[in-house]
């Protein structure tokens, strides 16, 4: 029986370190330290959401990255990915192939140090449905390889299903994005309203969403069962984002 769940709680004391170990480390060079994702939309799970920052420095020269390497190894140690680093002129020039990381990080973001070099960028979303039908199909082609990699080990596809999951739902409310329709910020709302719009079922994510807030235990579910129609739901989706961009193209 699954009991009560505790709230998840965003390390802030660990955000908190690694801000003042990256500002000693950079010094002048550091423009802004940005929190995004899901620590700064809400939807944090201890166990299986990362904690994902943005570091704007003026120089990115090899110099200048060896001299973060203490603090972002201190960081990678308390399990967390390395940041990312950009200049504020390359947040500029990637409005327009960043598409959906730049859209969500304005939509959900804290800026933890310096200037908000987020807010203020001119997105343009021209090309918006692309980006969304090539991550889709990157992403399927990925979910299959690793379906025949995990074939006779329930364990090892779990955790591809549970890992891949968050990119799965941010893209789903990004094609309800791309046709037109409103596009919830939580997960759950979105796939269901992805399911509403492109009628396939979103039955396997809604119960993966089940496992990742503790509402059901892994062993009262069949993960062969969920994983059939969770790659059948993607094609469905995938498809349909193509389908449309055809339609849009002609």
């Amino acid at each position: 029986m699954v009991g009560v769940r505790r709230p998840d709680v965003v390390p802030e004391k660990q955000i908190a370190e690694f801000v003042s170990r990256v500002r000693t480390a950079a010094g002048k060079n550091l423009q802004s330290v940005i929190l995004y994702g899901s620590a700064a939309s809400g939807e944090f799970h201890e166990q299986f959401s990362d904690v994902n920052l943005l570091c704007v420095l003026h120089d990115t020269s090899l110099a200048s990255l060896v001299t973060l390497g203490p603090t972002v190894e201190w960081w990678r140690k308390q399990k967390n990915p390395a940041p990312l680093v950009m200049t504020a002129d390359e947040l500029q020039r990637s409005t327009d192939v960043f598409i959906i990381e730049l859209l969500d990080m304005q939509k959900h973001h804290k800026v933890l140090f310096g200037d908000d070099a987020v807010a203020g960028l001119p997105v343009s979303t021209a090309r918006h449905r692309l980006q969304v039908e090539y991550e889709l199909r990157e992403k399927l082609i990925l979910l299959r390889q690793g379906i025949l990699s995990a074939v006779g080990n329930k364990d090892a596809l779990w955790e591809l299903l549970l890992g891949s999951l968050p990119a799965f739902t941010t893209l789903f409310r990004h094609a309800l994005m791309v046709s037109g329709a409103e596009a919830p910020d939580a997960k759950r709302a979105a796939v269901q309203a992805l399911a509403t719009r492109f009628q396939f079922d979103a039955s396997a994510f809604l119960q993966l969403l089940d496992v990742r807030e503790r509402k059901v235990e892994r062993k009262q579910l069949d993960v062969n069962d969920i994983a059939a129609r969770y790659l059948q739901g993607v094609q469905k989706v995938t498809d349909a984002v193509d389908t449309m961009l055809e339609a849009g193209s002609r």
